[in-house]
């Protein structure tokens, strides 16, 4: 299975989002190609009603220890509620390019 794939299993069990787009931006980075090692992760989920941001990251980077002890080298988090999303107009910025792109 692939690091993408994983991180998506892994969200939807524990957070049932009303959306979760994972991308694979590795090859924005200074990696081989083919490479899963950076991705961005927006993730809207009633599970974060009263949560401050730095907890629901906390929460993800639990759920995703593994991942990212191992396989992760940079996860970009966006998280929302279903009210903050709608509010963002259900949307997330854009990453930036890689400075050390090959």
């Amino acid at each position: 299975m692939s690091v993408q794939a994983e991180i998506e299993q892994k969200l939807t069990k524990a957070l049932n989002p009303a959306y979760l787009a994972v991308t694979n931006e590795s090859h924005m980075h200074n990696v081989p190609p083919g490479s899963e090692s950076h991705f961005k992760v927006v993730v809207v989920s009633a599970d974060f009603l009263g949560k401050m941001p730095v907890k629901r990251h906390q929460l993800i980077y639990g759920l995703l220890a593994e991942e990212v002890q191992h396989k992760i080298h940079a996860l970009a988090l966006h998280t929302y509620t279903p009210d903050e999303w709608k509010k963002q107009a259900e949307s997330a910025p854009e990453s930036p390019s890689c400075a050390n792109k090959r």
